[in-house]
Order: C-alpha cells, then structure tokens, then sequence
C-alpha cells in the first residue's frame, strides 16, 4: 500500500522503514530536511511541504502523523484538513489524549475524512521486534489499511496463545487490534503507559531494597552484599516477574551496576497523568499507578516546599534534626 508518514523521529522514521521492507510506498515528510533525505536514501519518496505530500499521494490517501502529542499534532492534522478530500484518512500514532481524538475525528467526519488513532508500543526497538498497536476507527476504515497494521504488527512469534475464546479477533494473535471507535485506541494505550509506570515503580523499589541491604546500620548478620546485575538476570529465566521491562533493567544494570550515568529525575509523558484522570472519572481506585505517578513527581523536585515541611514537622514534633550541611 501507500502511505505518507509526517514526522520522523526515531519511531516515525523506523515505522516507516518497518513498512518499506514490507513492500510498501512511503511519501515521507518532515520539517527537517536531513530527516527526510535519510528516509529517501532508504527508498521513500521525500516531500517537501504537506501540500507536496498530498500531491504525490494516489487517492483514497491515508496519511499517518507521528508527532509530539499537542499542539504540534493538532496544528499537523488541521493543515491536513484542508488538503485531503472526501474518502481520505488521517492516522494519528502517537500519544494523543483520547478526547482530542474524538474531537478530531467528528471535525474530519464533516468533511468526509476518517480518522484513525493508533496506540504505538515499541519505542525504539520497534523496527526489528515490530509494534503492538491498538486502533480506534470506523472498522470498514480499519479493516481498509489491515495490510499497513499487519506489516508493523511484531506477529505472533514463539509466545504460547492462550485458549481461543470464540469470536476473538485473530489479529490480538499476531500484536494488533481494533479497539473500537476513534479514540479507543490512545485509551488502551494511555491505560498501559499507566501500567507501564506502576511496573516500573516496582521493580526499582525491589532493586533499591536490595540494594540498602549491605547498610552498615543494619546488624551484621543481616547485611547482605547482593549481586544487582545477577538477580536481574536470573529473574528474567522462569520468575514470574519475567518481562521485557526487566530484560531492559538487566541490560542496564549490566552495563553500569551502579547507575552513574543516570540522573534519577524521571520525567512523565502525559500517558499517566490521564490515566488516573479517567479513573477519577470512574471512581476507580488506582493506588499504585497513583503513587508511581507521583514518584516520578517527586524525583523532580528533591527540595521542593513539601519535604522541607516534612522536615520541619519532624523537627517540631519529635526534635528530629534536618539542617542542610553547610549551615
């Protein structure tokens, strides 16, 4: 198939040569010239302007943005508008807030062009392992650019599936699925961005307790010098806390046991924030993605206002001394 794909940073410009390895025409466009020049050395047709992608695209076109979610997005998609024509898609891969897709997709029903927003997860590695995505549209829409989904798609490789349950869709097999109308898609998506985070939170508390226990206030016998690295590892082998997330972790702690080369601040892409919006909305009680969002809060801010009152009603109640060194 053709597609235009706007935007190419690290995934945009790997899923689209994910997509021409599988045969497929890529019309590729970004605001850096030596991003698109890269991409036409690999076999895309380079544009030069959205105008200039539209014209180079051969009706029903289906344009795929991938961009910051936001403003540049919306200002991307509302450009698009007035190029394409009726029987047209928009994709939208990135991460989105599922409510501007649903405000985007009944703009472009006006005009006869569908939208399409599709939950990417692969990040970088997504080029050779593929992408699981999660897709929000009209299905007749979706079902149209199935050969785009399958190309991108990680298949269903050596994971054992699961009991077939009937009327299950067999795409969930092979990485992908039709999550249902527009804005579907970025939900189950932003919900396990959310996971996501709460799964991170945990295994870096894990390793730190295990880290703390050769503190020398702890009694001796109770010191344990454990091989970080070494757990890592063996946990990716038969644990029941196997997972990609902790293959990563192994491949850190291998390469820097002690983490040197890391900061600690730990920024958050907006997926979690709205995550724990909807389930305010829901009155679902969601502790742990709460807390782990609010984690990444606080590893920003380590002398923030809160801490310092911390350390101050500690003093008043218990006499307990906080002082900065130095004063």
């Amino acid at each position: 198939m053709q597609l235009a794909i706007v935007g190419l940073g690290r995934m945009g410009a790997n899923i689209a040569r994910r997509l021409m390895r599988d045969g497929h025409e890529i019309v590729a466009f970004d605001l850096s010239k030596d991003a698109v020049q890269a991409l036409a050395r690999d076999g895309a047709v380079p544009a030069g302007s959205l105008e200039d992608l539209v014209a180079k695209l051969k009706p029903p076109r289906a344009v795929w943005v991938m961009l910051p979610a936001g403003k540049i997005t919306g200002e991307a998609i509302a450009e698009l508008s007035g190029l394409l024509a009726s029987g047209d898609t928009v994709i939208d891969g990135g991460n989105t807030y599922y409510k501007d897709d649903i405000r985007r997709a009944a703009a472009l029903k006006s005009k006869s062009i569908a939208y399409v927003d599709v939950g990417t997860s692969g990040g970088v590695w997504g080029l050779e392992r593929g992408y699981c995505m999660m897709i929000g549209g009209d299905k007749a829409v979706v079902d149209r650019l199935d050969p785009i989904f399958a190309s991108l798609a990680p298949g269903a490789g050596d994971i054992a599936l699961t009991p077939h349950r009937e009327g299950r869709d067999p795409r969930v097999e092979k990485g992908y699925m039709h999550s249902g109308p527009a804005g579907a898609g970025h939900f189950v998506k932003m919900v396990h961005n959310g996971i996501e985070y709460g799964l991170m939170q945990a295994y870096a508390e894990g390793f730190e307790i295990m880290q703390g226990r050769a503190n020398k206030d702890l009694p001796e016998a109770e010191r344990f010098d454990i091989d970080l690295p070494d757990v890592a590892e063996v946990w990716r082998r038969g644990s029941v806390v196997a997972s990609w997330l902790l293959d990563l972790t192994s491949q850190a702690l291998a390469e820097k046991p002690a983490l040197d080369n890391y900061t600690g601040v730990v920024q958050d892409s907006g997926e979690g924030r709205w995550t724990i919006e909807a389930a305010i909305e829901e009155a679902v009680p969601a502790n742990v993605l709460s807390a782990a969002l609010y984690a990444r809060f606080a590893s920003r801010k380590p002398g923030s206002f809160a801490l310092k009152l911390l350390s101050a009603m500690r003093a008043k109640f218990g006499g307990h001394v906080e002082i900065k060194s130095g004063q």
